[in-house]
């Protein structure tokens, strides 16, 4: 007769179950986690991350916008995503500013056809601009804007690629921030 192997299944499995979080303890405790922004991603991080996202943002995001998109509310979201957006998800036609380089991820140049969120509801974005992405340096809005502003910036968005020209002429200018950049770049001038 056999002896079973249940035993030896079971002491496998009391020892993975012992093993593996102190494994896991151990590689944050003890600065092994890449951590910096230069630093490669942890394994599945992105998959787990998105993963998480999209699960929430698809129970909670609001379907039905309040506001319609009107010209006004375009010009009004304009004027909010250059003062609060644009510093990490550029303007359209220049180069990615010097915040958004050292981030990471990389945020998404939102006015830029290639990364443009017009196929996305508008609710999405309003639910990613009210409560913020964390471990992404998206930050909530939703103690500094209202939520008539929130949605305006959420239908400038989705709407970026057939905005009024009213609209597309304030998104046309020069960021304030790169203005600043470009004269500070010589070494006498550079905070170090």
């Amino acid at each position: 007769m056999r002896p079973s192997r249940f035993p030896a299944f079971l002491l496998g499995l009391i020892i993975g179950l012992i093993i593996v979080p102190i494994t896991v303890y151990c590689y944050f405790r003890y600065g092994y986690a890449p951590v910096a922004t230069g630093a490669a991603a942890m394994p599945f991080e992105k998959t787990f991350a998105r993963m998480g996202l999209h699960a929430r943002m698809d129970k909670e995001y609001p379907r039905n916008p309040p506001i319609q998109g009107t010209e006004e509310n375009y010009t009004a979201g304009a004027h909010i995503y250059r003062e609060h957006c644009a510093v990490c998800h550029g303007v359209a036609g220049q180069p990615i500013t010097s915040v958004a380089k050292g981030m990471y991820p990389r945020p998404p140049q939102l006015l830029d056809p290639r990364h443009m969120v017009t196929d996305d509801p508008p609710g999405e974005s309003y639910w990613k601009v009210s409560n913020g992405i964390r471990m992404t340096g998206m930050p909530s809005f939703h103690e500094s804007l209202s939520d008539t502003q929130m949605w305006q910036v959420s239908l400038l968005l989705a709407n970026a690629d057939k905005l009024p020209a009213s609209a597309n002429l304030i998104l046309a200018q020069p960021l304030p921030v790169d203005q600043a950049a470009a004269g500070s770049t010589t070494a006498g001038n550079v905070r170090r």
